[in-house]
């Protein structure tokens, strides 16, 4: 055979992974495979794959007999929407897309050009943590990972999308990332899996419960953003892109849009109560000033009683940080604190101008349990706050 020839067997052999049994296999579980994904988030045609063809050099325990093209990850960069992009996929059907020691320097390396070239990285995770056969190889190519995570942060945007089950190492390098997305029933983040709560703790816990796309988007604040598919999920990526700098000091995205209709500006002097004790929602408001009243929120499901949200004025991208007096009547705790902080950190990395919408009565102190069930109210809540704010919701 020839070397051309070869060339192309093992081409042909690359684009199937592990096989078409595990692709199916993918398939059923509601899950692209790495491929799949690549192809429907970058501009057909753009992308440019680096490393193909490496391959792990473990020979303990049977690993000499298993080496596949890629070792498990796919690591370039393309076009998204006209811009530079570089990304990296893991592939769950090779060894549950478990992290290696060449595994790792694709990855690393992938970062370090990233953010020579000063571009966004974005990452599609689906690992189930460290290749325990390459023992501490795994655990140092972790290690280069999150150096590489901690020398771009501020500087290039990086993004984590968690698409299947992330365990272990695969869940440290998503957090010191900018943005985390999360795929409703399919993704999950965990340091360890609900068996090892079981044997530990004794406590019975499903996938969901510990580190679901709902736990960590409404309860911890790990993740971002989640999505009902892939497809959506993929999508949000790409609209979030659309609001940032490729690195801090550059140009911001500008964007066509229609405009705010004259209608919604007036629509300000209906929303806006006459008297202060009266409750609004906040989203009206922002929706009413900003281009097309569209908007997109990180952080949408957790700490309500404050917003932060992308939107555009006259086609430029800016922040938007406002108290939501609909819930917990617009009180700050630590979450919304730590929310806010996290956003306007963000903003101020890549240069992205903030406008603040205040209205709040104040920190949150103490809480009364009776409180509970007012108007989404949760632990922190000033009781004398709550007292008059529900008057103003006429609870």
């Amino acid at each position: 055979m020839s070397k051309y020839a070869d060339l192309q067997a093992r081409r042909e052999k690359l684009m199937l992974g592990s096989g078409i049994d595990k692709i199916e296999a993918q398939h059923q579980k509601g899950k692209l495979t790495a491929r799949e994904r690549v192809a429907y988030f970058f501009d057909e045609g753009t992308f440019v794959e680096l490393n193909a063809y490496v391959q792990h050099r473990c020979t303990d325990l049977g690993m000499e007999g298993t080496q596949m093209d890629g070792d498990g990850v796919i690591t370039g960069y393309g076009l998204v929407e006209g811009r530079r992009v570089f990304a990296f996929a893991q592939d769950f059907t090779y060894r549950g897309g478990s992290l290696g020691e060449m595994h790792a320097m694709k990855i690393s390396e992938l970062q370090k050009k990233a953010l020579k070239a000063r571009c966004p990285i974005v990452g599609l995770l689906d690992s189930g943590g460290a290749r325990i056969q390459e023992g501490i190889h795994s655990q140092a190519g972790y290690a280069r990972i999150f150096f590489q995570n901690t020398m771009a942060s501020g500087i290039i945007p990086q993004i984590s999308v968690i698409m299947g089950p992330c365990a272990g190492g695969a869940t440290y390098s998503p957090a010191l990332t900018d943005y985390i997305f999360m795929v409703e029933g399919t993704s999950q983040m965990f340091l360890t899996g609900p068996d090892v709560v079981v044997t530990v703790t004794g406590e019975q816990v499903t996938a969901e419960e510990l580190g679901g796309a709902v736990a960590h988007t409404s309860k911890s604040g790990v993740a971002h953003f989640r999505a009902p598919d892939e497809y959506a999920c993929l999508d949000k990526v790409k609209g979030l892109l659309s609001y940032l700098p490729s690195s801090a000091g550059d140009a911001l995205p500008t964007a066509v849009t229609m405009g705010v209709a004259t209608a919604d500006v007036e629509r300000l002097n209906e929303i806006m109560p006459d008297h202060p004790n009266k409750a609004y929602d906040m989203y009206e408001v922002i929706r009413s000033i900003v281009d097309d009243g569209v908007i997109l929120e990180p952080h949408e499901h957790w700490a309500k009683n404050i917003i932060t949200c992308y939107a555009r004025i006259d086609g430029r991208p800016v922040g938007i940080v406002a108290n939501q007096p609909n819930v917990l009547a617009g009180c700050m705790n630590i979450d919304s604190s730590t929310k806010a902080t996290r956003f306007v950190r963000t903003c101020d990395a890549f240069g992205i101008p903030l406008i603040t919408f205040v209205d709040t009565s104040g920190f949150c102190r103490v809480w009364d349990r009776s409180m509970a069930g007012l108007s989404g109210m949760g632990p922190g809540c000033c009781m004398l706050t709550a007292r008059r704010r529900c008057r103003r919701l006429r609870l």
